[in-house]
């Protein structure tokens, strides 16, 4: 016989303790323990052995991705979702999650694939009128406005769809479980239930999940861990730009970026995005230069900008849109030991245009080069872009598939670039100019020129 205890279970890495602290002993979250009841099997409950087969007969081909018609999503995803999968799909609420889902229902729809949209946070007319204003094709897709999780299994069940979009995960719940929908056992059990259907019909799921205050995913981390594939679906509500990014893929790359563009008539993919970030590109102004990044398998171009002004406190700001504040610090420490460049009595604000958000170090000789050119005045020329890592020594290091960023830079009709020393050759009609040191780019650039008056 099961027996019931209480537990308290941490919302952020799922962790477990007997009794609430303020922190969580594993993680070291704060206020993040949740009182749930736990059932203890017993010892002598029923196993189920699983079937085992060699690997050598497994087919690596059966269970390709198949795309869903929506050419951008498609692509971040390595081709489309694969059978039996289950795909979190995050972000903040009204960024177009439902839209973007509504429209990959439709694309299947449209060639005759069914889907269902299990949804407790819209009924079916807010739903069918979303469809119009979007021109969607609906013939093969099955609403479904439920909250309960053993209804929304039996209707997969009997309707066996190729696809099932859930929005919310944090809408449905399970009567059996204790607490209310949302909460860390409800999250955390349906989406392992529903991982399970999913494998065992072939069915593909995606779980929408709204993304905390502090920027989260909702639910315990552990739900990142049941999922095959976890995407990001970013962006400012005030502006059209979307961002999708692949955190986790089972089937494929992750680190892949996928950008759309929100109009009237819905999300549509943009097959330029370097055009598009460098589209409103003020030339001439100071602290601003252009950098060629690597999203997955894409070369992007985007602008990074910085700005340093006298501080009116006794302490400076340092604020970091786009790029780690990690980083912003290194660079900035750099330029004061081994450039010469001081920064202690000045604000500081970096920010890359557009939204994205640089995680690797390819872009750190731009940003070195253009806080040089705020701190100087000197504007960099508009022709020119960087690519390269900064060491602690000031060294400039080169970074993975340079020939492929190269490329996207000439391709967008720039003729210089600043490299590692150790770069390869560049493409044609793009000169390289190779410098060992930070020091070495920002005198290339004569951007020791003038001191920023403090």
């Amino acid at each position: 016989m099961a027996k019931v205890r209480v537990i308290h279970r941490c919302r952020e890495c799922g962790a477990t303790t007997l009794r609430w602290e303020g922190r969580c002993p594993t993680c070291g979250a704060w206020n993040s323990l949740e009182e749930e009841l736990s059932e203890r099997q017993s010892t002598a409950s029923n196993t189920v052995a699983a079937p085992v087969k060699l690997l050598g007969d497994v087919d690596p081909h059966s269970g390709a991705a198949r795309a869903t018609g929506v050419e951008e999503f498609d692509r971040t995803l390595s081709g489309g979702l694969v059978p039996g999968s289950v795909t979190l799909l995050g972000g903040e609420p009204g960024i177009g999650k439902s839209t973007l889902t509504l429209q990959i229902a439709a694309a299947l729809s449209k060639a005759k694939r069914r889907v269902l949209i299990a949804s407790a946070e819209e009924s079916a007319e807010q739903i069918s009128r979303r469809a119009l204003r979007l021109g969607a094709n609906t013939e093969s897709i099955i609403l479904q406005a439920a909250s309960s999780l053993p209804v929304v299994m039996e209707t997969i069940t009997k309707e066996r769809p190729e696809l099932v979009i859930i929005d919310s995960i944090q809408t449905i719940a399970d009567p059996e479980l204790s607490g209310s929908a949302g909460s860390v056992t409800q999250v955390r059990e349906c989406a392992a239930q529903l991982v399970t259907l999913a494998k065992s019909t072939g069915t593909s799921i995606v779980l929408v999940g709204h993304v905390t205050k502090e920027g989260a995913l909702a639910g315990p981390r552990v739900l990142e861990h049941l999922v095959d594939t976890v995407c990001g679906f970013e962006g400012d509500r005030h502006h059209a730009l979307r961002i999708l990014s692949v955190v986790k893929h089972r089937f494929g790359p992750s680190g892949e970026l996928g950008v759309f563009e929100m109009t009237a008539e819905g999300l549509r993919g943009v097959a330029d995005p370097s055009a598009l970030f460098l589209a409103d590109r003020q030339p001439g102004i100071a602290g601003s230069i252009v950098a060629p990044i690597l999203e997955g398998h894409r070369a992007l171009l985007v602008e990074i900008q910085t700005l340093v002004t006298p501080s009116p406190f006794g302490t400076p700001r340092r604020s970091a849109e786009g790029v780690a504040s990690g980083r912003l610090a290194l660079i900035l420490a750099v330029l004061e030991q081994r450039v010469g460049l001081s920064t202690g009595n000045l604000d500081v604000f970096a920010s890359v245009v557009g939204g994205v958000h640089i995680q690797e170090p390819g872009a750190d000789l731009a940003l070195g080069l253009a806080l040089a050119s705020a701190l100087s005045g000197v504007p960099i020329d508009a022709g020119v872009i960087a690519c390269g890592e900064v060491g602690l020594a000031g060294e400039i290091r080169q970074v993975v598939h340079t020939e492929r960023r190269l490329v996207e830079a000439r391709r967008r009709g720039f003729t210089r670039a600043i490299v590692p020393a150790t770069a390869p050759e560049g493409p044609e009609g793009l000169t390289l100019t190779r410098v060992h040191t930070l020091a070495e780019a920002v005198a290339a650039l004569g951007l020791l020129r003038r001191e920023h008056k403090s």
